[in-house]
Parts: structure tokens; C-alpha cells; sequence
């Protein structure tokens, strides 16, 4: 039976694992995208992470091609009223193009409904920081969408700990809409930041933690053992960092725990986030529906204490 969770203070819930959707209009084409959240959302699962820039990294790509694949699938679907929708603002389109400020918030959120063939979003979410902007003008910007029914909640992505608690402090002095979610980069290699420094700040002020990278770029499937496995991967240059002692210290436990739950170490390296009281779920990430079902089995690992130390004492 799925648990699901509550989005902060408000009345979202959402299942415990969210798909992340930066390989659609990229590494999947939409049939692919369309048979992949279908199968999602027919298990149990309701939440989609995407963002405006999706994927504008790619040759010939301008952005926004991730949420045109899911304004499809939502049109052709039916789905909407099923789906936790998220989605993000501030990463960089162009010089013009990007920021947080209230002008360019409203007019991006307009961009993103057209795009995603809806008419509101349920998580709108600060990508990066805006150093150039005061933090009151963008929740205003927000306050705005959320006054116009065009956005649920909001949450932030990327930020430091001072700026969030600086958001949240001046949210709670202005009334005005407040971060009710927050997005770190965390996985059982990229632990500390977010243990050391942001999780007190989630904890204290109720903020659902999404995490993402969960499966630090592919790294943790197990996929990738040395330097003659990148070299036909998208994500080599992401993946290569990880290839040293403590990244094989990581895979050698992960394999353990994955055989003796008859599981892959991808699958594994999720139920270990989703055994950390604090994170609310893992973003996950499929370009085909073996993967996706082995993403999925994750939320029905039961990880004991043994399993726990052993990854634990490995990813220290």
C-alpha cells in the first residue's frame, strides 16, 4: 500500500517517489513519454517534477520541450485532475530570460500553462536564487499566482540555507506565500550538504523534501564500474566524479543489499532515501518501462537495521 505525504503545510499529498520528467522531448520520444506515465500514474503515483528549461542543454533544443511532452499526454489523458503537476522558474532561457523577478515570474507562468495545457499549476518552484532580486517582489510575484488560482503552492530548489531562512523570515512578516517544499541535490554519495546543512531548516519550518539526483546521474544503478563504461553515455561527464573509493565502497554495498532483497542497486539506493525520515520522495527519472519498474519496486523494499548501517558506514 502507497503512503503518501502532505506537501508542507498545505493539503497536496503526493506518493512517495516523483517522477522526473528532463528525458521527455529528449532521450524519449512521446509515445515512449506517454506510455511512461501512464504506467506511473496506473501504479499508484501522482507527482511530476519538470521545469520551463527542460531541455535546453541539448543541441538544437530551446527549452520547454519536457513540459510540451506532458501538455500532451495531459490533454490526451485525461489525467490532469490526477496528477500532482510541478514545475520551475528562474534557470536561464536567454540574457532576457530568466531571474525571479515578479515580471518575469508571471509572464514564465503563463509560458508553462500554455506549454503544460493547463490551467494551473499545483507546485511552482524557484529553480535558483536571484541575488539581483528582492526576495519580497518574487513572493509577491507568487502571492499573485496563487490570488489568481493559477498556482497551489510554491517551493525552492537550490537554494543556500541563509536565503532560504531569509525567504521563509520574510514570508512569515509580509503574509505572503511561503516555500512549502524544498529540492537538494541527495543520495546515498551526495549526503552532507543537505544532512549538515538544510535539513535543520526543513525540519524546523515543515518544508517536504524532494530530493533530486537520487540516483546520482545514473551512478548508483550500478551501471557504471569504470572509465570504459562512460564512453558511450549521455551522462558520462555527469557520472565520471563518482568513479573513485568512496563511489566503489557505495556500489560494493549496494550489491550486497540488492541481492539479498533480490533487487538491482538502483532500486536499493531509492529505498535507502525513502527510509530518511525527513525526505518527503525521491525524484526518479525512466527512458524505458523496465526501468521505471525498477524504480517503482523501491517503495516496497523494507530496509532493516543491518541494511541501513552497511549503507550508512559505506557513504560516510
Amino acid at each position: 500500500m502507497i503512503q503518501n505525504k502532505t506537501l508542507g503545510n498545505s493539503t497536496i499529498e503526493i506518493a512517495p517517489l516523483v517522477f522526473g520528467t528532463n528525458v521527455f522531448g529528449w532521450t524519449t520520444d512521446q509515445k515512449m513519454t506517454s506510455n511512461l506515465l501512464d504506467q506511473f500514474t496506473d501504479a499508484g503515483f501522482n507527482a511530476l517534477d519538470t521545469a520551463d528549461v527542460y531541455s535546453k542543454w541539448v543541441e538544437g533544443h530551446e527549452g520547454g520541450e519536457s513540459e510540451l511532452a506532458i501538455g500532451k499526454w495531459l490533454k490526451e489523458s485525461g489525467k490532469r485532475d490526477k496528477i500532482m503537476l510541478a514545475t520551475k522558474v528562474g534557470a536561464e532561457f536567454s540574457d532576457t530570460k530568466k531571474g525571479l523577478s515578479k515580471k518575469y515570474i508571471i509572464q514564465a507562468a503563463e509560458d508553462s500553462l500554455k506549454r503544460l495545457q493547463t490551467d494551473y499549476i499545483d507546485l511552482y518552484q524557484s529553480h535558483y536564487d536571484d541575488l539581483n532580486t528582492p526576495i519580497e517582489e518574487t513572493l509577491e510575484a507568487y502571492d499573485s499566482l496563487v490570488k489568481a488560482g493559477k498556482v497551489r503552492i510554491i517551493g525552492a530548489s537550490n537554494f543556500t540555507p541563509e536565503r532560504l531562512e531569509e525567504s521563509l523570515t520574510i514570508s512569515k512578516n509580509n503574509n505572503l506565500p511561503a516555500y512549502q517544499t524544498f529540492q537538494p541535490e541527495y543520495n546515498l554519495y551526495d549526503r552532507h550538504d543537505f544532512e549538515d546543512n538544510i535539513k535543520a531548516i526543513t525540519v524546523k519550518n515543515n518544508l517536504s523534501v524532494i530530493s533530486y539526483f537520487s540516483l546520482a546521474s545514473g551512478f548508483l544503478s550500478g551501471k557504471y564500474r569504470d572509465q570504459s563504461d562512460l564512453k558511450d553515455s549521455k551522462r558520462g561527464a555527469f557520472v565520471e566524479k563518482y568513479l573513485n573509493e568512496k563511489g566503489f565502497r557505495i556500489l560494493k554495498a549496494l550489491d550486497i543489499v540488492a541481492s539479498k532483497h533480490h533487487a538491482v542497486p538502483g532500486t536499493i539506493a531509492l529505498a535507502w532515501i525513502m527510509h530518511q525520515p525527513e525526505i518527503s520522495a525521491p525524484i526518479v527519472s525512466a527512458t524505458n518501462p523496465e526501468q521505471l519498474k525498477e524504480l517503482i519496486n523501491a517503495t516496497t523494499i523494507q530496509l532493516d537495521t543491518e541494511d541501513l548501517s552497511l549503507l550508512n558506514t559505506a557513504s560516510l
